[in-house]
């Protein structure tokens, strides 16, 4: 299976994607979106052409990557600044910061941020509700 990454990017109101050394980019408002966007886009391109680009050959598995800010102000709706402070240990206002595009966070606090989302997700997907 190859895996293809595809960068998630703020743009203004929306979000968009794109694939590097593929011609595929789409929008959308949220991930959800931007996920069936992007495998419509890759379905489309591939319709189109017999001899597809290597990136895009055979299986696909898609990785997002998206950015520090842009991943805090698309789930504002859902991680508060105290809440995502609470599951990655970073300070708050330090939070505000990153979401505004102030400051860029450096590799230890992007793991930190990481280690929350995994964290949660793994604590999410362990519950059964009766």
């Amino acid at each position: 299976m190859n895996t293809v990454e595809v960068i998630v990017e703020h743009a203004g109101k929306n979000l968009s994607a794109y694939i590097k050394d593929a011609p595929v980019f789409t929008v959308g408002n949220n991930l959800k979106e931007i996920e069936a966007n992007i495998r419509e886009a890759i379905d489309l391109y591939l319709e189109g052409n017999p001899n597809p680009c290597q990136t895009l050959s055979g299986e696909l598995d898609l990785r997002f990557k998206i950015d520090a800010a842009t991943f805090i102000n698309c789930y504002s709706g859902i991680f508060t600044k105290a809440a995502l402070s609470r599951i990655t240990g970073i300070n708050e206002r330090q939070l505000w910061h990153y979401a505004a595009g102030v400051h860029k966070p450096r590799k230890k606090q992007l793991e930190k941020i990481q280690r929350g989302i995994l964290s949660i997700a793994d604590e999410l997907s362990s519950i059964d509700v009766l």
